[in-house]
């Protein structure tokens, strides 16, 4: 299976695929009416005052920016927020790690949605010696707790990883450095985070074995087929939050807005507009 729900099993990196068994069809087409559910998705998810947080990690050039683009293309603007994670400034440093995240929970009715996550603490802060190793060990019961609050508040989260291999890295590394439309996203820390592969390996590793909750969890995706590990998020989201919310919802008319309708423009003009006139008059 190329796709991984993981909820608490214990995985090998390495057994993971990086790419398709075959590759993918009408990934465009998919990805077109994947979006317009989604918008849908989102109509019933302001309806229903639901809060939704949604993580993409990876390694660089892992294709983070180019799911979250096509995620939100059709959403409403108004209710959805990408908020792309970076080191913190002096003033988190000087805080709990997790307090700037707190500051980032989404409101009744959003959708949030992060480029790197909290998850920073046990992946570059571990990896390149930001954090110290009691630290970033005792972040993953913390981390796990601070999820479980989330969710006992009501708060749905999803989490994803985005499975690269070393050899599509450089290739788009390389990509990069040739396109240039496509330089501006190259940095130093790139390219020095590209030695430290193996040791990032082991710690997406961890984080996917020891941060796994049927209330908080991860999914897995090969991510060498940039349409292909799109498409599967996409589908994923969709397939989640459709069955955590009434779409039918979204049809209804709210009882207090339908009251004030009719107090503005009169009974007959509102239940003919909603296609209601029949049955009204004949009961």
């Amino acid at each position: 299976m190329s796709v991984i729900k993981l909820t608490g099993d214990s995985i090998r990196l390495k057994d993971l695929v990086t790419k398709p068994a075959k590759k993918p069809k009408d990934t465009k087409e998919t990805i077109h009416r994947l979006q317009f559910s989604l918008l849908r998705v989102q109509q019933a998810i302001f309806r229903e005052k639901r809060r939704v947080i949604i993580l993409i990690e990876g390694t660089d050039t892992a294709g983070k920016g180019g799911v979250i683009r096509r995620l939100t293309r059709h959403l409403d603007p108004r209710g959805v927020r990408v908020w792309p994670i970076g080191a913190p400034d002096k003033s988190e440093q000087a805080r709990h790690y997790l307090y700037r995240f707190w500051q980032k929970i989404p409101q009744p009715g959003e959708i949030t949605i992060m480029d790197r996550s909290w998850y920073g603490r046990v992946l570059v802060e571990r990896v390149e010696g930001f954090a110290e190793k009691p630290e970033w060990k005792r972040a993953y019961r913390e981390l796990l707790e601070f999820e479980r609050q989330l969710a006992d508040d009501g708060v749905i989260i999803l989490k994803f990883y985005l499975h690269l291999s070393k050899k599509e890295q450089l290739k788009r590394f390389m990509d990069r450095v040739k396109e240039p439309t496509k330089r501006w996203k190259l940095t130093t820390s790139d390219l020095e985070s590209r030695q430290y592969w193996d040791q990032y390996q082991e710690a997406y590793e961890d984080m996917l074995n020891k941060t796994a909750a049927d209330f908080a969890p991860w999914y897995a995706i090969p991510a060498d087929n940039k349409d292909y590990a799109r498409t599967q998020i996409l589908t994923q989201i969709d397939k989640e939050l459709s069955r955590m919310v009434n779409l039918k919802n979204i049809r209804i008319l709210d009882a207090k807005v339908r009251t004030k309708l009719i107090e503005a423009f009169g009974e007959d003009t509102i239940l003919d507009l909603l296609g209601e006139s029949a049955v009204a008059k004949s009961t």
